[in-house]
């Protein structure tokens, strides 16, 4: 055999250029499924079921051209259970000359198959992923000399280098404006978000059936529910997705898109993530059926904008921060925070409505939209003081869509703040009267998030005094935090020791 083309569970693309040198009279694609991806972190089910659900499809579609494959799957009783200990099982089985593969979307994963070459003696081919707009070569030369990092110098250069919502062939942006964020962060109200579109699903067919019987059987102490997997598996599936939001949803995405309601996990968002991160979507499709829609008055500019601010600038800039910053990125940790993670996190078991909510939802489908995640769970354990390796470790299991590249910065940088102001200008934090105004979480919650102490105040508030508190040096030489750090001189010391008191007890108790 001549060359072993690796092929990675998130890359699942079989238009892919890593394709255009494959000889089938010479070369084979391999494939594994190994327990290690499952179990270096606690992943929850639907995640394992998308990824062999979607591997599986993928491969029986190459079966299907006549592509020779070698494909493991996870209950073969000679799989190894590590990607490393596999593939270098099968190089000595298969005997290949050459390895080639498409850059993987893990460190993890590229040191991996680095030291497998290596140990087997065998040249690595290492592609560029075409899946994104900006190579990492590209993305380093942008932050070549750049203390800070900011997404919207970025994304005003991508927008202006891909033509995306110009005006003509010039450098000025359609509408006069680079950002429409400002016009996109109303709540629902009173009367919650009205009729909303019912959700596209995928009734499982016997492959994913299948797998999510193994998934069930083989990982039956993982968190989360298989009870109603309906997840895009294929490419069809994912264009029927895509096109769906950009038909029902992405008119009123836009302004309400940082808004929460009860029970209602979709409202006007996407859920194309997962299908963007396993390559059954390219971003390039998806941004131009977005200026597609805008073009023919399917949906207005503000919507468009902010749709494609997140797929064009953040999913590219994090990317960039991911590959051009670690592995040091990964053990960041600006405000030296040290608690654990609190227990339920993993079951939902809390009387804080906001985040039974969220993480109900979270273990119940495998998705929660960006808000939840930067300011209810994200934002308790930035307050609380998680160790930041912790969070991300929960992040990375418990989202369907989660792949360690976009994960990790979305995590450590944009929650978390753990690298200290590199992606952020400040860290996301506020008291629960922001959970208050952007949703209704708070008229059913037993708590008050007017209240900074004692038993009735929201704990997001008791925190949030308390971190300011802790924090006060450093978040003082913060211009954009200049004003919340000056809030504290209008507390009392006798109101500062019941924040603090107040504060431990949540900690030392793990108050429900």
């Amino acid at each position: 055999m001549r060359h072993l083309y690796i092929v990675l569970g998130d890359q699942l693309d079989p238009g892919a250029p890593l394709f255009d040198t494959f000889d089938p009279a010479q070369d084979r694609v391999w494939m594994a499924e190994v327990a290690e991806e499952s179990t270096h972190v606690w992943s929850g089910k639907a995640r394992i079921a998308l990824f062999l659900s979607a591997m599986r499809h993928f491969a029986d579609r190459l079966g299907q051209a006549g592509m020779p494959l070698h494909y493991v799957r996870l209950d073969d009783p000679n799989n190894q259970g590590t990607l490393a200990g596999q593939l270098a099982a099968d190089i000595e089985r298969l005997k290949p000359r050459q390895l080639v593969v498409c850059a993987p979307g893990d460190w993890r994963v590229l040191q991996d198959l680095k030291r497998t070459a290596a140990e087997t003696g065998l040249p690595l081919d290492v592609r560029e992923d075409p899946h994104f707009f900006c190579t990492v070569r590209e993305f380093a030369a942008h932050a070549k000399g750049r203390r800070t990092l900011r997404l919207e110098t970025f994304y005003r250069e991508m927008r202006q280098r891909h033509g995306v919502l110009m005006q003509g062939e010039g450098d000025e942006p359609v509408g006069g404006r680079w950002n429409f964020d400002a016009d996109n962060r109303a709540s629902f109200g009173r009367e919650g978000p009205g009729f909303l579109p019912p959700r596209i699903s995928f009734e499982p067919d016997a492959i994913t059936r299948e797998v999510i019987a193994l998934a069930e059987a083989r990982f039956a102490d993982h968190p989360g529910s298989l009870d109603r997997f309906d997840w895009p598996v294929t490419r069809e599936q994912a264009l029927q997705a895509l096109h769906d939001f950009v038909t029902y949803r992405l008119a009123a995405f836009g302004p309400t898109q940082d808004a929460m309601w009860p029970g209602e996990p979709w409202l006007f968002h996407s859920w194309l993530s997962s299908s963007l991160n396993l390559k059954l979507l390219n971003p390039r499709e998806v941004v131009a059926a977005a200026e597609a829609a805008y073009a023919d008055g399917t949906a207005p500019l503000q919507s468009v904008e902010g749709f494609v601010r997140q797929i064009l600038g953040w999913r590219e800039y994090v990317r960039g921060i991911y590959w051009t910053r670690m592995p040091a990125y990964a053990d960041h940790n600006a405000f030296d925070a040290h608690e654990d993670l609190p227990a339920w996190y993993w079951t939902g078991d809390t009387d804080m409505a906001c985040l039974r909510d969220a993480i109900s939802q979270t273990l119940d489908k495998g998705y929660a939209h960006h808000i939840q995640r930067l300011m209810v769970t994200g934002l308790f354990a930035l307050l609380y003081g998680v160790e930041p390796r912790q969070v991300h470790a929960w992040y990375l299991a418990v989202y369907v869509d989660a792949v360690e590249w976009v994960e990790l910065p979305n995590t450590l940088g944009m929650s978390q703040f753990a690298d200290g102001g590199l992606m952020g200008s400040k860290p996301y934090v506020a008291t629960g009267r922001y959970i208050d105004r952007m949703s209704p979480y708070c008229k059913g919650c037993r708590y008050d998030p007017a209240l900074r102490s004692g038993e009735d105040a929201c704990p997001f508030t008791t925190l949030y005094w308390d971190f300011l508190m802790r924090h006060e040096e450093m978040l003082s030489t913060n211009q954009r935090m200049s004003l919340q750090v000056r809030n504290l001189q209008r507390l009392d010391a006798e109101e500062k020791r019941a924040i603090r008191a107040r504060a431990a007890e949540i900690r030392d108790c793990q108050p429900s």
